[in-house]
């Protein structure tokens, strides 16, 4: 029987601290959380195919899925942060073509009315 091991703790995506890079660091937490899912996923197929018991199998299967949805959501998630991230930027560019500064606290007016 083949005897599947994983740690919670390695599937956890590593959180940035900057901004500046912050676009990278996503494409690679991305990436490397679909890797992990294409792993879990090929260990489910050979679970399936193995030797051992219907119990165990069985078992071993409900942990992989656990840790595929798990994954899958995290992906899910950075993906999210990822498509807002893009908003911002194309936003932010299109507001500089037209001529449009942003706001910004050395450039305010107080209006009392």
């Amino acid at each position: 029987m083949t005897t599947i091991q994983t740690s919670a703790a390695s599937v956890q995506p590593q959180r940035s601290s900057g901004s500046s890079s912050s676009g990278n660091d996503l494409s690679s937490q991305i990436s490397r959380l679909t890797s992990q899912i294409t792993k879990l996923t090929q260990q489910l197929k050979d679970v399936a195919n193995g030797s051992g018991s219907a119990e165990e199998k069985k078992k071993q299967q409900e942990l992989l899925q656990t840790q595929i949805k798990m994954l899958q959501a995290q992906l899910a998630q950075l993906q999210r942060r990822q498509a807002e991230e893009a908003q911002q930027k194309q936003e932010a560019q299109q507001a500089k073509a037209e001529g449009i500064k942003a706001p910004s606290s050395d450039r305010q007016i107080d209006v009392y009315v």
